[in-house]
């Protein structure tokens, strides 16, 4: 939210996924627009890379965890394959050594459509590598939303008052 609250309220988060949103359109556009010049190999490739190494190994080990803690190696894995600097020097890497190609929209399509239809983010490590919510935040929330309606409340007093 800034630099002393790092947490997003509901309309934030839906924000937030709504920026990805508008890159998933425009880097889907670009797909549609140029689907006779994508190398289809070099796309599927692109894509599914990033949940092989990133998401699938946690994801198999945390299901298959009776208590949910996994190491946090599959974090450190998932946050830096799903990472636009990662992505984003891939791509430089790639246009580097074998010239710019359409198929590279595979990693903005991918990464935007994790965050904007899916809202899922990078993962810290105190939370579970699947979402579930944590009840520390569930109080937070509970507490910010009352303290938030509380503020309303004194803004409206004083507003009054003037």
């Amino acid at each position: 939210m800034d630099g002393k609250n790092h947490f997003e309220t509901p309309t934030t988060y839906r924000l937030l996924r709504a920026e990805y949103g508008l890159g998933l359109v425009v880097a889907s556009t670009l797909f549609f627009v140029h689907l006779g010049d994508i190398n289809w190999w070099a796309f599927a490739g692109l894509f599914v890379y990033i949940d092989l190494i990133g998401y699938i190994p946690g994801a198999i080990v945390y299901h298959r965890s009776k208590d949910k803690q996994i190491s946090k190696v599959y974090y450190v894995l998932y946050n830096t394959m799903h990472s636009l600097v990662t992505q984003g020097l891939v791509t430089l890497l790639w246009i580097w050594l074998w010239g710019p190609e359409w198929a590279l929209l595979a990693l903005p399509i991918h990464l935007c459509g994790d965050r904007a239809l899916f809202g899922n983010f990078l993962k810290p490590f105190a939370l579970h590598f699947e979402p579930v919510a944590h009840p520390a935040y569930l109080r937070f929330r509970s507490e910010f939303e009352a303290a938030s309606t509380d503020r309303a409340l004194l803004v409206e007093q004083v507003d009054t008052r003037s």
